[in-house]
């Protein structure tokens, strides 16, 4: 399987520079033997998708209510997004979960929901630094996938972990591999042999000069990335380095 890199643009860009965004990363997609995905911010997502049509890059929001419609001001539906253009959607980000109070059961409900309208969901998972230092960054992520995935997830799962989201610090490979077998592990016991088809993701201060040492580690199928998916040299930079790498398995 190849690896997916995914770019989460968070509150970034308006029409014109995510246009432009967008279109240069278009430009350098052929060429890399990589799965694209850029998530805008809503305002822009219509716009963005329609640049990207009929190019093998992806669309995705950055979240999506539970609901279909109704009383949710300021929130957008799954099908709303669909409506924009977008195939795949972020569920739970570790910004989402602290800024907003997610909890792993909304997370679900909104897994449910990007699913019944044809969206993949790409659901985070990460512990803080506090919970690493305590020795409970397995225990955390763990309970995390169990309420946050339905038993029949067909999605991508990105680890994140937490203290390391736009803060240049990135665990060791050993730190990193460690926990994508972890969650291999977890993915198999939680949701049968469906799990060995779950791509899982890392994220976390991605950027090309750490890239390819990355996505070399067993089960990691790919990279979420925030910053460096701003600059597009950056973001095809890092899916180049993915592109290049060739494992067996669903991890890659």
């Amino acid at each position: 399987m190849r690896h997916l890199i995914a770019g989460n643009w968070k509150m970034n860009g308006l029409a014109a520079e995510a246009t432009a965004l967008a279109e240069a990363v278009a430009q350098g997609a052929s060429a890399v033997s990589a799965d694209l995905v850029v998530c805008p911010p809503a305002t822009v997502l219509a716009r963005v998708a329609q640049s990207l049509a009929g190019t093998p890059v992806g669309v995705g929001g950055q979240d999506c209510n539970a609901a279909a419609s109704g009383a949710h001001t300021g929130d957008i539906a799954a099908a709303m997004l669909r409506d924009c253009g977008a195939t795949w959607v972020i569920l739970g980000h570790s910004e989402r979960r602290a800024d907003h109070h997610e909890t792993d059961d909304m997370v679900r409900q909104k897994v449910r929901a990007a699913t019944e309208h044809g969206l993949v969901p790409i659901v985070c998972v990460g512990e803080t630094e506090a919970q690493r230092q305590a020795g409970r960054h397995a225990e955390t992520v763990g309970w995390q996938i169990a309420g946050s995935l339905p038993k029949d997830f067909a999605g991508v799962l990105a680890y994140e972990p937490i203290w390391a989201i736009g803060t240049g610090r990135t665990p060791t490979e050993a730190e990193v591999a460690e926990m994508h077998g972890f969650i291999r592990g977890e993915l198999r016991r939680q949701l049968g042999a469906a799990g060995q088809a779950v791509r899982i993701l890392y994220g976390g201060s991605v950027k090309p000069a750490n890239a390819a040492a990355l996505m070399a580690l067993p089960e990691v199928g790919g990279a979420l990335v925030g910053g460096a998916s701003l600059m597009a040299a950056d973001f095809l930079g890092i899916a180049r380095a993915a592109g290049a790498l060739s494992k067996p398995g669903a991890g890659g």
